[in-house]
């Protein structure tokens, strides 16, 4: 199965400190993988790394072959508009209404858009994710689980078929979280690819074609899905990585 994206030899340090260590991964189209690991392990600068929000020090990072640092103008535009994260903050612009929020993908991608049709998208989002509430108002008057359900309607704007996932579910009441992890298998089952962080492990059971653990910033293992169910040692290793 082919790559959607590829970590090729890649290194990162932050304040003179080693974050990730010398990491070659390849995460495959349609599928979704996890990754997991203790605290501390590089998790979530492994994710920006491969969504290209954060630059490496060393090594390379690939979407379709095409390292995402060398990219023209264009050939960029054209994979934040194929790709898109939800961060585990959520990352709205606090100064911007939800409407001007879920806009601006929409007004970055497509610019020519007319302001009927954005707002249709608008809608059609927010009924997916069930969001009813006024749109003039600003993320710091919303709770955190509508705060993440706005920031995932947001991802969805442009339709994107490679989704970058941040604890998405941390800190959420349980009806809030399930409506989230529904959310995210509805986009699984349209055939995209999905690269998660999460740590808990039910919903990494749930949801993962793969999962890669790291541990101290290095690369330590990837199984598979059936490999979890049919291996109860592996699964229980798993399971206290991802706890620890």
């Amino acid at each position: 199965m082919a790559a959607i994206i590829e970590l090729k030899d890649i290194c990162f340090s932050a304040q003179n400190r080693p974050i990730v260590k010398n990491i070659s991964l390849e995460f495959d189209e349609g599928k979704t993988t996890a990754l997991v690991g203790p605290s501390g392990s590089g998790k979530s600068t492994v994710l920006k790394l491969s969504a290209g929000i954060l630059v490496p020090s060393q090594g390379e990072v690939l979407f379709r072959g095409r390292d995402v640092f060398t990219m023209n103008r264009q050939e960029n535009l054209d994979f934040r508009r194929e790709a898109a994260m939800i961060f585990q903050d959520s990352a709205l612009w606090a100064n911007q209404s939800l409407q001007q929020n879920l806009e601006l993908p929409l007004r970055i991608h497509f610019p020519k858009m007319p302001e009927r049709e954005r707002n249709a998208r608008i809608r059609e989002v927010l009924e997916e994710v069930g969001y009813k509430r006024d749109l003039s108002i600003r993320p710091s008057q919303l709770s955190m689980g509508e705060q993440k359900l706005i920031a995932f309607a947001r991802a969805m704007m442009c339709r994107p078929k490679l989704l970058y996932l941040d604890e998405w579910t941390e800190s959420l009441d349980k009806p809030a979280s399930r409506r989230l992890v529904g959310l995210v298998q509805r986009h699984q089952n349209e055939h995209n690819t999905l690269i998660l962080v999460c740590h808990d492990f039910r919903i990494v059971k749930d949801l993962a074609d793969y999962v890669i653990m790291l541990v101290g910033g290095e690369f330590s293992l990837k199984v598979s899905r059936e490999q979890l169910e049919q291996d109860e040692n592996l699964s229980q290793y798993v399971e206290k990585g991802i706890a620890s």
